[in-house]
């Protein structure tokens, strides 16, 4: 039998299989981290501390000042701040502002704002944010829960697809110059 052409003047192969590659490292998730929630209000120093940061993360062009203004006329209104503290260090993790509704479709828990700092993200820090504001909608007799999200965040689409929540109108805004007299 003629040899193969191919195999011919070919080194004599081993019997011992070669060395598996090294496994590709695994995506290993983060954490989850120990939290405590709380309720801040208007006057507390964490507010300006750990809240403003967080929501002036979320919404750049709010200055100190106009979050201070926003967070006291907002309380008055009946908007209470949730704020997400890391158990073992007390760093303000993610913030939910949020208030109930009377609607022609019933009572709704309204959230204004939910944030989670950028580098806790994927922790259950908004997870655990929106455990509670469920568990309180629930409370306080609510039909919903809603929220507006930016067209242009998807990452917060995805986070809310997960969690149930469906795209259920569109929100429309307009801004309203001064009245000139």
């Amino acid at each position: 039998m003629p040899a193969d052409p191919v195999l011919a003047g070919a080194a004599p192969v081993d019997s011992v299989p070669p060395e598996p590659a090294p496994p590709e490292p695994a995506f290993a998730a983060p954490a989850p981290v120990d939290l405590v929630l709380v309720d801040l209000g208007p006057g507390d120093p964490r507010m300006a501390a750990d809240v403003a940061p967080l929501i002036r993360a979320l919404r750049p062009r709010l200055s100190a000042d106009a979050f201070t203004a926003f967070a006291e006329e907002g309380y008055a209104q009946g908007l209470r701040f949730t704020v997400a503290y890391d158990a073992a260090t007390g760093r303000a993790l993610g913030a939910a502002t949020h208030r109930v509704l009377a609607t022609s479709r019933g009572r709704l828990l309204f959230v204004d704002d939910l944030v989670t700092a950028a580098e806790s993200r994927g922790r259950g820090v908004g997870a655990r944010l929106m455990a509670e504001l469920e568990r309180r909608g629930r409370a306080e007799g609510c039909a919903r829960l809603e929220l507006d999200s930016g067209t242009t965040n998807v990452d917060a689409h995805r986070f809310y697809h997960a969690r149930r929540l469906t795209v259920a109108a569109f929100h429309f805004g307009r801004e309203l110059e001064p009245d000139p007299g």
